[in-house]
């Protein structure tokens, strides 16, 4: 069966857009460059970064879907979402080069009346100054006159709701290309919001990252106020969301990390870069509390026995970004560097590495917290019985508040 629909860029975003479009019933074919990622994809291997698990992959499969890295497929579809990932690069704005290698793909094979959508994470008038002319120039057609061009920012909620339940934002380079993308969207999810234009649901994405980001902060930096006066932090937080229209539960945490960088166009949001710049404290701050506590008990970090529970960044999903972007990685090379022995267990994570080195994996859970001089608690997965652990652990410590109170130190 042919395929309706083209995604292009098969990672964290891509993946889960191709599911929710062949759960809907919608003939589609996923690209990438890399022959290699094409070839696993459609053997049924999950992908690294916990983008979809094996058992979903496979479902999709059997739908239909297939992976490709042949850009002819590209023009025979009537729709393209780009899905490319953005990662920080100079200067902390968006890394366009896998963006602009799928566009330029798709340009070459690009069909009047095709209607491309803008996915990726960008900075406002990215889809208009840099997509919408490697498009036009690659196939000598106007955007808004010979084919639609729109943007609808990726809404990802792994582990959470089933695929496209999420309200979706669209904004097109004209009218009929945004109402050429709500028809287009209206088969995925029951809701649609329009937006003025592409800029405005560029900055839609802008907003969501950083508001994300910025209460993240407040509340990393009120556990470290809590912590220095002697107030118990996880207490206030509960009391606060008691109020009305009050705080939005944001926990604190060991950082913040994963695949959505604070995005700051310009330069120019001075709350996003003190936010970022609280964040990355974080892990530093985990491991300071860590070398406290032991030595409050009597033991130096160096020669120390460290137990590391969950690795990964989001809690019950076996996503594990580029290192740089785990808390984990930072606070275990963090530990390493004071001499501390690590081990770490993790449900979804067979074999980790932290600066190249293999971190030895704890098969018996209660076991390794029971020899452990610490154990710290990074990701509560929900298979652990924190309770269970708590008694067996000589130290325990917390960074998600998540074990039964007075059962653990907490951040």
């Amino acid at each position: 069966m042919p395929a309706d629909l083209a995604v292009l860029g098969l990672e964290q975003l891509g993946l889960p857009a191709a599911q929710a479009a062949t759960a809907a019933g919608v003939a589609t074919v996923g690209f990438t460059p890399e022959h290699a990622t094409a070839t696993w994809l459609n053997a049924g291997r999950a992908p690294a970064g916990g983008a979809l698990s094996a058992a979903e992959l496979r479902r999709m499969l059997a739908t239909g879907f297939r992976a490709t890295s042949d850009p002819a497929v590209l023009g025979r579809v009537r729709t393209a979402l780009i899905c490319a990932p953005t990662p920080p690069g100079a200067g902390r704005a968006p890394d366009l080069g896998a963006l602009r290698a799928v566009t330029e793909a798709l340009a070459a094979h690009l069909r009047p009346r095709t209607l491309v959508v803008v996915e990726s994470a960008v900075h406002p008038g990215t889809t208009h100054d840099v997509v919408r002319p490697l498009l036009e120039r690659g196939s000598g057609l106007r955007a808004g006159r010979d084919f639609h061009l729109a943007c609808a920012p990726g809404r990802g909620d792994p582990g959470g709701r089933a695929p496209g339940s999420a309200p979706r934002v669209i904004g097109g380079l004209t009218p009929a290309c945004t109402e050429a993308a709500a028809a287009f969207y209206g088969r995925l999810t029951d809701k649609v919001v329009r937006a003025k234009g592409v800029a405005e649901a560029e900055a839609v994405k802008v907003l969501e990252t950083n508001f994300r980001h910025v209460n993240t902060a407040l509340v990393n930096e009120m556990a470290v106020l809590c912590h220095d006066v002697g107030i118990d932090l996880w207490d206030v937080v509960r009391c606060a969301e008691t109020r009305p229209h009050g705080p939005a539960p944001f926990r604190p945490g060991p950082g913040v990390g994963g695949h959505a960088a604070p995005m700051d166009p310009g330069g120019r949001l001075r709350l996003v870069g003190l936010a970022r710049e609280v964040n990355e404290r974080m892990p530093r701050y985990v491991t300071e509390r860590a070398a406290a506590l032991l030595n409050e008990h009597g033991k130096s970090a160096r020669g120390a026995r460290v137990l590391l529970l969950g690795v990964t960044h989001t809690p019950d999903v076996p996503d594990l970004p580029d290192e740089e972007a785990t808390p984990a990685h930072e606070i275990a090379t963090r530990l390493m560097a004071l001499g501390a022995q690590l081990t770490y267990h993790d449900p979804l994570v067979a074999r980790w590495r932290v600066a190249g080195h293999p971190i030895p994996r704890a098969v018996a859970l209660y076991e390794a917290a029971a020899d452990a001089d610490l154990t710290l608690l990074l990701q509560p997965h929900a298979t652990y019985d924190l309770q269970g652990l708590a008694a067996k652990a000589p130290l325990l410590l917390d960074t998600r508040g998540a074990t039964p109170a007075g059962a653990a130190h907490r951040l």
